[in-house]
């Protein structure tokens, strides 16, 4: 099977950012629309073999695939360098190195 062409592969990207968009805008109107762009965005990038950014992977639960908010349905926790961060639908964890910020210094 070949790979997609690279034109495709760039307007797969946009299409997930926009639904990532769309799903912040409705979560508080209506959950389950956010989730359904969460699994259109994670089918787009299925069927055209691109990866989700960071950004965006760090926004939906790997498990239950909820949309996350912080506070109404995801918990935050920092613990030995690592950002502990629990959905609230399904209960599980994921954890994530914690970013070192680079300070710049004045003179």
């Amino acid at each position: 099977m070949r790979s997609p062409p690279p034109h495709t592969r760039k307007i797969a990207r946009e299409r997930i950012a926009i639904l990532f968009a769309r799903a912040r805008e409705f979560f508080d109107e209506d959950p389950a629309v956010s989730r359904r762009c969460v699994a259109l965005a994670r089918r787009i990038a299925m069927r055209q073999r691109v990866r989700i950014d960071r950004v965006f992977r760090r926004q939906f639960c790997r498990h239950c695939h909820a949309f996350l908010v912080p506070g109404r349905n995801m918990r935050v926790r920092i613990h030995r360098g690592k950002v502990i961060v629990t959905c609230r639908e399904c209960g599980r964890q994921m954890r994530y190195p914690l970013e070192e910020r680079h300070e710049t210094r004045e003179g």
